[in-house]
This record gives C-alpha cells, structure tokens and sequence, in this order.
C-alpha cells in the first residue's frame, strides 16, 4: 500500500533563521492543544520532510500558511514559491488573510498573483468551549466584516481553509449555505479533542450537520491527543465516522507535518490510515490518499 501516490493535503514548512512566524519565536511560548510544542520551534524544510515521508511515494503536498507575520502575509507566499521553485515542494499552497481586515481585497489580489495559491485560510474567533459560544463576536463567522472578506473569495476561485472547533460549524454550515460558490474544507477533522463517549456524540453530531452542504470537504489529520499514542485503533472511529459523514468524495488524509511530529510519526500516521481504510475498495482509497486533494486544491495530476 505504501506505492500508492500520495498527496499530503496540509503540512508546512519554516525557516526561523529567515522569517519570523510569532508563535514559533517569541517567549513565552502560547498555549497549544498538544502541551508542549519546543521540539518543533527549529527549522523545517523539505530535505527535513523528505526524510521523514521516505517511506512513502509522495506525488505532491498542500503547504497551508504558519501562521506567519499577519504584518506581511505576502512575504510567506513569495517565500513559499521561491522554495518550491528551488526543492520542488510545496506543490500547491494556502495563504494567509485576515478576512476582517479593511485591505483584504488587495490581500487577496496580491496572494492571486502567484500560480500556486490555491486557497485562504483565516482562523476564525473561537469560543474556548461549547457552553461559551456567543454568535457573531468580532473575528467570527458571524462577524459582518469578517463575512465581507469571505464574499471575495469566489471573485478570486479562492477556497477556504477552515479551522475552528467543531462547535462552530453551525456557524460553518450557515455560511457554507449563503456562500455556495465557495469550496470550504475543514481542518484537523473539525479537532475531536474529547474522547468520552458523549464528546464524540456531540462531534459527530456537528460534523454530520456541517456536511449537509455540498460545498464542505474535510482533510483527515490533527487528531493526536496529548500524552496519548497514536494507534490506528485509538482513532479509528474518527476516522470512520468521519469518512461515513462526509463520503469518500470529500475527504482527504493529510499529515499536518511537522506539527503532528508531536505525537506521531509520519509512518505511525499513515500506516494507520492505511490499516483503518484497509476494507475499503482501491478506487475508494485513491480518493482518500490522492484524487480528493488533486479536485479540491485543483493540483496537475501526478501519479
């Protein structure tokens, strides 16, 4: 299974000698869902991914913005294209824009100057936990500037990164329905933090609600838990119920590299998959692995 092609539907790289990505060089470190993130704050390119995707025929990669300097989001697309042009990876990208800003026409013009932008992501306002959603705060989905921005993204064929807890996506599910012309994937499996039995209820629950609307994709990855081993066993269910929400149409498997780094190898992560999708036909994993990512982010096939 290991020849079968891969598209790595989101990872990223940095150079931190070179740019300056806030949460990965100032102190003190901010909170992070997986605890303790010092390992990663050190260089990450593609010899580096290269070595750790060995194993694996890797036929193409989505890089997603790091959460670069919102100062000078540009400078991370230019930076992004000079290192594909120089290593041949990323294949395709994801940039960075603050959606609520006053400028974010021109952002995103200027992004769409170069060829291998195929989407935005913005994180939206969220609320710590479900009990504190409050509709419409400044930054969130509900927010009218911030729905503004997100309008111009179909005069630009851009898609949209989405990555906000899963009890947004009422809010993810209204938006996708006023704004069909829009492609919106979800990130990190709309991030099931809680295992207990009622946590994943109420996941599932909100996944299966957002997917109702055709216009939603959801990339498979970021569901490490902390201080917890990654096994295909331990996530399975996420990965199924994930996969039976949205059909095989509109799911793609990713690494979040080297972000996951935290928790798994890139072997450990997707021999699992691989296992977890081992009944399913061929056709239907190529989608999962390769063909999804190749439509969603609109990528040259390679095989």
């Amino acid at each position: 299974m290991n020849d079968i092609p891969l598209i790595d539907a989101h990872q990223h790289f940095w150079d931190l000698e070179r740019n300056y990505l806030p949460w990965l060089c100032d102190e003190p470190m901010i909170p992070f869902r997986y605890g303790d993130y010092s390992a990663i704050r050190r260089n990450y390119l593609p010899k580096d991914y290269r070595r750790d995707t060995a194993n694996f025929r890797i036929a193409g990669t989505v890089y997603v913005e790091a959460e670069w300097d919102p100062r000078t989001p540009v400078e991370e697309t230019r930076w992004v294209h000079e290192l594909a042009d120089r290593e041949g990876l990323p294949t395709v990208m994801v940039a960075q824009a603050r959606l609520n800003q006053p400028d974010v026409g021109e952002l995103l013009a200027a992004h769409c100057d170069f060829p291998r932008v195929r989407g935005i992501r913005h994180k939206p306002t969220a609320a710590r936990s479900a009990t504190e959603v409050v509709p419409g705060v400044p930054g969130s989905m509900g927010d009218p500037a911030w729905r503004r921005g997100f309008a111009l993204l179909a005069e630009h064929r851009l898609s949209f990164d989405l990555q906000t807890p899963w009890w947004h996506f009422d809010e993810a599910a209204e938006l996708a329905e006023a704004y069909p012309e829009t492609q919106i994937i979800i990130n990190h499996t709309g991030l099931p933090a809680d295992r207990s039995e009622e946590g994943l209820r109420r996941w599932r629950d909100a996944m299966a609600a957002v997917a109702r609307q055709p216009n939603v994709a959801v990339k498979i990855s970021g569901i490490g838990v902390p201080e917890t081993t990654w096994t295909a066993e331990a996530n399975r269910r996420v990965v199924l119920e994930t996969i039976d929400c949205f059909g095989v149409d509109r799911c793609m498997f990713a690494s979040n590299f080297p972000v996951d780094s935290l928790v798994a190898s890139f072997d450990t992560l997707f021999e699992g998959f691989q296992a977890i999708t081992g009944t399913f036909s061929d056709s239907e994993r190529l989608k999962l692995f390769h063909d999804n990512a190749v439509k969603l982010y609109r990528i040259e096939r390679q095989r």
